[in-house]
């Protein structure tokens, strides 16, 4: 029996109510895993009508806005007929987005802002998490305990299916190495709390890709942890430790979350551990997908969120057809309901032939991060190729200016300004730019 650590009110009894969840959930949600295309638009049109009936209910922001929808006759493909939700939208009118009254975007901002190494819950009842980036503006998003349980096990099912497969479930749970973020308010960060204690099928050790390179080598050396995940940046640094013979780990699962990963990043990272990685992906707004190890097509998690690959007029596009964008529904998330809401990602649909009725797709990172140039367009990935291969940078924020860019650069010690300058330089101008700043 899971028991809380802290006060009732507190991060202790949301994380005893949420593991209760995860471990009652687990059997259903590898059991939809294999659910067919039939099994799972009846999941769409039912989830997609209980939450329309809770949105227009309880969220005054949803109710002016889906005043003459007919849900009781509105199915997943005729969802075109309502208007999509952006992220402007919705933090312009947060406080009536939620659908429990009591919830402000003031609570939960102190939340975040008291939050460290774990959640400081809102209202006792819901943790709240941020994201956003230098392209668009920050988001915070709120779950209750049956959210967040659901959350998780859309992206950890993947892992556990191959699990039971191999032979189980390892006694006293999969330990998991995270290179991710150092704070609660990112998922990433926020597993290494959500894993304390027994029972559950995985735990999580924190190693904030924030810490000195160093330290992050010394820490995954100690872990000897069997599967190791983390940022794809993060996971590409650590194969070119690996091979210079400062890391000494085996693990023998590897996966990417929370960036792009490239082809030639995978390889390397393939080559330094011998391990295949599995590319996974994860927005806070709900939707989740996983790759097979080693593979690139991601099978989604459209039991529990409805997926429109669009182009820049919310025009469906086709299979082999890159999207401007995804639109989402998130069908579980009552407290802070998300109808169309639009994402800055491009997928490529894939036929599913054979296989379960789940929506498969590539992503080709965000649709929003291409810098715009008079010589023309340029892709982030110029960049990120550079930063990738320069192991003194431990993290990195770009922003685009008239003939170039400016650079905020972390270093893990011995860093040349100058050296990584005329890279940069060199790859912006190979990449199109006259005479780059």
């Amino acid at each position: 029996m899971i028991t809380p650590t802290r006060a009732d009110t507190g991060w202790g009894r949301f994380r005893a109510d949420f593991q209760a969840e995860v471990l009652t959930r687990i059997p259903e949600h590898l059991e939809r895993l294999s659910w067919s295309a039939e099994r799972v638009e009846a999941a769409q049109r039912d989830g997609l009508r209980k939450l329309l009936t809770h949105a227009i209910a309880h969220s005054p922001f949803h109710r002016q806005r889906l005043a003459s929808t007919d849900v009781a006759s509105i199915e997943p493909a005729s969802l075109a007929s309502l208007p999509v939700m952006t992220k402007t939208d919705m933090m312009a009118a947060i406080d009536d987005v939620f659908a429990d009254r009591r919830l402000s975007l003031g609570a939960v901002e102190q939340a975040l802002g008291d939050t460290g190494t774990e959640p400081v819950p809102v209202l006792g009842r819901y943790v709240a998490l941020a994201t956003g980036g230098s392209t668009g503006q920050r988001g915070v998003f709120v779950f209750d305990p049956a959210a967040k349980a659901k959350f998780t096990l859309s992206i950890i099912r993947p892992l556990l299916a191959r699990l039971y497969e191999a032979g189980g479930i390892p006694p006293g749970g999969l330990p998991m190495a995270m290179v991710g973020a150092g704070s609660a308010v990112h998922a990433t960060g926020a597993a290494a709390a959500e894993t304390v204690g027994t029972g559950l099928p995985l735990h999580v050790t924190s190693v904030p890709v924030t810490l000195p390179w160093p330290r992050i080598v010394d820490r995954l050396n100690a872990l000897q942890a069997p599967c190791l995940t983390g940022f794809a940046s993060a996971l590409a640094r650590l194969a070119a430790e690996q091979s210079a013979h400062r890391l000494h780990i085996a693990p023998a699962m590897i996966i990417s979350t929370s960036e792009t990963l490239l082809p030639e990043v995978r390889a390397e990272i393939t080559a330094a551990f011998g391990a295949p990685v599995v590319n996974s992906f994860a927005s806070t707004e709900g939707l989740t997908g996983s790759s097979a190890p080693g593979g690139d097509v991601m099978l989604f998690n459209s039991d529990m969120c409805i997926i429109e690959l669009v182009d820049a007029d919310n025009r469906p596009v086709g299979p082999g057809v890159p999207s401007a964008k995804v639109l989402v529904t998130n069908l579980y998330n009552l407290a802070q309901p998300l109808i169309r809401y639009e994402l800055a990602d491009s997928f490529v649909l894939e036929p599913s032939v054979d296989g379960p009725g789940h929506l498969l797709a590539r992503a080709h990172g965000r649709a929003d991060e291409v810098f715009h140039y008079q010589a023309g367009e340029l892709h982030p990935h110029v960049i990120r190729s550079v930063m990738l291969r320069s192991p003194e940078v431990a993290d990195y924020q770009i922003r685009q200016t008239r003939t170039g860019i400016e650079a905020d650069i972390i270093a893990s010690g011995g860093a040349s300004t100058e050296a990584l300058r005329r890279r940069l330089m060199e790859a912006l101008a190979d990449g199109g730019l006259s005479r780059p700043t």
